[in-house]
């Protein structure tokens, strides 16, 4: 069998390969390109973040195709990359929300552009792979793929691929999802792999955010609960839901405040106390359904409201028009439009929708 896998550079694509390599199928390396030189970003770039410049990256893609001998392709998807995800980046700070570019990367890009446009080069492969923490199984009670959890807690990745769709899931191999991370660099040091020590992608992006968004400034009122304009901002983009720091305020407040609401019609921040952050319920759009029939009545879940979010139990209540509530059994923190909600039984992610 014939697989293509994509390379980013890192630790976890080469031991994906590695052992792919092992198990006895034909890989070939696919390096997605998604940087664009025509964007006025500053050119630079941390070695935990995966939007920038590319170069160092490409290189070490290079290294670990050659130690493991594999063919490669370096496939552009900046074009792609830019309308789909940052455009909606753009305009989703510009609304006040916080997007979440890797679930539409996952989804669009890696997952889509990326296995298609390898394709129309004339690579020939059966199954795309890549070097997620996180599983596939069949259930051929409801005779559908199921998104579940990586074995390792702690680096399961399930939470950004949950808009993954049936036919990807049924082409797709995870080949780590049943290591730990640890597991995976003892691998790559045993068998002497590049980038055995390479450190992890945790960011989207290493810089100011405002170096993509590049909106102009517009001011309007930072305020409390009850409307009383407590100071200025320059634009509402640069807050988010839960930000304490630099606020822009005067000092002298008696507590700390922070961010529990913004508003892009009213161009306005509203501050308050931390208790203010906790909310029951949220309600949730564009929904989809992963491992799971589209739900028609209410039933329990945890539900994951960012990555590093601890899921909480709550009931599922379907909605007209692919929305749903979530209701949660305690109050959880910092609810914010713009992310994403995902919803789990047990290991498996039944799906999930963007926050309202």
């Amino acid at each position: 069998m014939n697989i293509l896998i994509g390379l980013s550079g890192g630790v976890d694509s080469a031991v994906a390969t590695y052992l792919l390599k092992k198990q006895g199928y034909k890989v070939t390396g696919a390096i997605m390109s998604i940087w664009d030189e025509s964007l006025k970003v500053p050119k630079t770039k941390s070695a935990n973040a995966c939007f920038g410049p590319e170069d160092e990256d490409i290189k070490a893609a290079q290294k670990t195709a050659e130690f493991l001998k594999i063919p490669t392709h370096i496939i552009d998807c900046s074009e792609e990359y830019k309308k789909i995800v940052l455009e909606n980046f753009k305009n989703e700070y510009k609304e006040g929300r916080t997007p979440n570019p890797c679930v539409r990367c996952n989804a669009y890009i890696k997952f889509s552009v990326l296995p298609a446009a390898a394709k129309m080069k004339g690579v020939s492969f059966d199954k795309f792979a890549t070097g997620h923490y996180a599983n596939i199984r069949f259930d051929s009670s409801i005779n559908m793929y199921q998104l579940c959890k990586a074995v390792d807690q702690n680096k399961d990745q399930t939470y950004f691929l949950y808009k993954l769709a049936q036919k990807t899931l049924s082409e797709t191999f995870f080949p780590l999802g049943s290591y730990t991370k640890e597991q995976v660099r003892n691998v790559a040091k045993k068998i002497n792999l590049p980038v055995a020590e390479k450190p992890d992608s945790q960011d989207f992006y290493c810089g100011d955010y405002n170096d993509i968004l590049q909106f102009s400034a517009n001011s309007g009122n930072i305020v409390d609960k009850n409307g009383k304009i407590l100071g200025k901002h320059n634009g509402v983009w640069n807050y988010t839901i839960g930000k304490r720091k630099g606020l822009g305020l005067p000092g002298g407040t008696k507590q700390p405040l922070y961010v529990i609401n913004i508003s892009a019609k009213q161009n306005t921040v509203t501050v308050g106390k931390k208790e203010d952050l906790y909310s029951s319920s949220l309600t949730a759009e564009k929904v989809y359904w992963t491992s799971i029939p589209a739900a028609k009545e209410p039933f329990e879940a945890t539900a994951k409201i960012r990555q590093q979010h601890k899921p909480a139990k709550a009931v599922i209540i379907p909605q007209e028009a692919s929305k749903v509530k979530v209701e949660f059994y305690e109050p959880q923190m910092a609810v914010t439009s713009g992310q994403s909600v995902v919803f789990y039984k047990d290991d498996i992610v039944l799906g999930g929708g963007v926050l309202l």
